[in-house]
Protein backbone atom coordinates (compact mmCIF):
# COMPACT_ATOMS: atom_id res chain seq x y z
CA UNK A 1 0.00 0.00 0.00
CA UNK A 2 1.20 3.50 -0.85
CA UNK A 3 0.32 6.50 1.29
CA UNK A 4 -0.25 9.66 -0.71
CA UNK A 5 -0.37 13.32 0.32
CA UNK A 6 -1.28 16.04 -2.18
CA UNK A 7 -0.30 19.70 -1.97
CA UNK A 8 -0.17 22.78 -4.15
CA UNK A 9 -3.82 23.55 -4.61
CA UNK A 10 -5.21 27.03 -4.26
CA UNK A 11 -7.07 29.91 -5.86
CA UNK A 12 -5.93 31.15 -9.27
CA UNK A 13 -7.39 33.36 -11.97
CA UNK A 14 -8.44 32.11 -15.38
CA UNK A 15 -5.36 31.58 -17.53
CA UNK A 16 -3.11 31.07 -14.54
CA UNK A 17 -1.00 28.10 -13.54
CA UNK A 18 -0.60 25.79 -10.57
CA UNK A 19 1.61 22.83 -9.87
CA UNK A 20 0.25 20.05 -7.72
CA UNK A 21 2.54 17.66 -5.90
CA UNK A 22 1.84 14.24 -4.48
CA UNK A 23 4.32 12.80 -2.01
CA UNK A 24 4.24 9.03 -1.65
CA UNK A 25 5.52 6.72 1.01
CA UNK A 26 5.86 2.99 0.56
CA UNK A 27 8.10 0.68 -1.40
CA UNK A 28 5.80 0.22 -4.38
CA UNK A 29 5.81 3.82 -5.63
CA UNK A 30 8.46 3.32 -8.29
CA UNK A 31 6.61 0.27 -9.63
CA UNK A 32 3.21 1.95 -9.74
CA UNK A 33 1.52 4.01 -12.37
CA UNK A 34 0.47 7.32 -10.85
CA UNK A 35 -2.61 9.26 -11.72
CA UNK A 36 -4.53 12.42 -11.02
CA UNK A 37 -8.30 12.57 -10.80
CA UNK A 38 -10.65 15.39 -9.94
CA UNK A 39 -14.15 15.84 -8.60
CA UNK A 40 -16.16 19.00 -8.96
CA UNK A 41 -19.15 19.76 -6.69
CA UNK A 42 -22.17 17.73 -7.75
CA UNK A 43 -20.20 15.77 -10.34
CA UNK A 44 -18.61 12.36 -10.49
CA UNK A 45 -14.91 11.87 -10.11
CA UNK A 46 -13.11 12.01 -13.46
CA UNK A 47 -9.73 10.97 -14.78
CA UNK A 48 -7.26 13.77 -15.50
CA UNK A 49 -3.87 12.23 -16.25
CA UNK A 50 -1.69 9.21 -15.54
CA UNK A 51 1.94 8.27 -15.94
CA UNK A 52 3.55 4.85 -16.21
CA UNK A 53 5.97 3.68 -13.53
CA UNK A 54 8.97 4.48 -15.74
CA UNK A 55 7.57 7.86 -16.72
CA UNK A 56 7.77 6.90 -20.36
CA UNK A 57 4.05 6.67 -21.09
CA UNK A 58 1.54 9.35 -20.23
CA UNK A 59 -2.21 9.47 -20.61
CA UNK A 60 -4.47 12.52 -20.52
CA UNK A 61 -8.14 13.34 -20.56
CA UNK A 62 -9.09 15.23 -23.70
CA UNK A 63 -10.21 18.18 -21.61
CA UNK A 64 -6.68 18.82 -20.31
CA UNK A 65 -4.46 17.76 -23.22
CA UNK A 66 -2.01 20.48 -24.12
CA UNK A 67 -2.59 22.33 -20.86
CA UNK A 68 -1.64 19.86 -18.11
CA UNK A 69 1.55 17.85 -17.77
CA UNK A 70 2.11 14.94 -15.41
CA UNK A 71 5.61 14.03 -14.31
CA UNK A 72 7.30 12.05 -11.58
CA UNK A 73 10.55 11.91 -9.68
CA UNK A 74 11.04 8.36 -8.46
CA UNK A 75 14.06 9.39 -6.40
CA UNK A 76 11.81 11.74 -4.43
CA UNK A 77 8.74 9.49 -4.47
CA UNK A 78 6.76 12.40 -5.87
CA UNK A 79 4.41 12.91 -8.79
CA UNK A 80 3.48 16.32 -10.15
CA UNK A 81 0.70 17.85 -12.17
CA UNK A 82 1.61 21.10 -13.90
CA UNK A 83 -1.58 22.90 -14.83
CA UNK A 84 -1.42 25.81 -17.27
CA UNK A 85 -4.07 27.93 -18.96
CA UNK A 86 -6.50 27.09 -16.19
CA UNK A 87 -10.23 27.52 -16.77
CA UNK A 88 -13.12 27.86 -14.32
CA UNK A 89 -14.24 24.37 -15.32
CA UNK A 90 -10.97 23.01 -13.89
CA UNK A 91 -12.24 23.90 -10.43
CA UNK A 92 -12.38 20.70 -8.39
CA UNK A 93 -10.77 18.69 -5.65
CA UNK A 94 -7.77 16.96 -7.19
CA UNK A 95 -6.75 13.51 -6.03
CA UNK A 96 -3.55 11.61 -6.53
CA UNK A 97 -3.70 7.84 -6.88
CA UNK A 98 -1.39 4.86 -7.37
CA UNK A 99 -1.94 1.81 -9.55
CA UNK A 100 0.48 -1.03 -8.74
CA UNK A 101 -0.83 -3.25 -11.54
CA UNK A 102 -1.93 -1.88 -14.89
CA UNK A 103 -1.65 -2.26 -18.66
CA UNK A 104 0.98 -0.05 -20.23
CA UNK A 105 -0.61 -0.51 -23.66
CA UNK A 106 -4.11 0.44 -22.62
CA UNK A 107 -3.20 2.71 -19.77
CA UNK A 108 -4.35 2.28 -16.17
CA UNK A 109 -8.07 1.99 -15.60
CA UNK A 110 -9.68 3.78 -12.69
CA UNK A 111 -10.22 0.43 -11.00
CA UNK A 112 -6.46 -0.20 -11.13
CA UNK A 113 -5.84 2.66 -8.70
CA UNK A 114 -5.71 1.18 -5.21
CA UNK A 115 -4.26 3.99 -3.08
CA UNK A 116 -5.70 7.50 -2.92
CA UNK A 117 -4.71 10.77 -1.33
CA UNK A 118 -7.02 13.06 0.61
CA UNK A 119 -7.28 15.63 -2.17
CA UNK A 120 -6.34 19.26 -2.68
CA UNK A 121 -8.74 22.02 -3.72
CA UNK A 122 -8.13 23.92 -6.94
CA UNK A 123 -10.34 26.93 -7.59
CA UNK A 124 -10.14 28.93 -10.82
CA UNK A 125 -11.89 32.28 -10.73
CA UNK A 126 -13.35 33.87 -13.84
Amino acid sequence: QVQLVESGGGLVQTGGSLRLSCAASGRTFSNSAMGWFRQAPGKEREFVAALSSSGRYSYYADSVKGRFTISRDNAKNTVYLQMNSLKPEDTAVYYCAAAPVYSVLAGPRETDFRSWGQGTQVTVSS
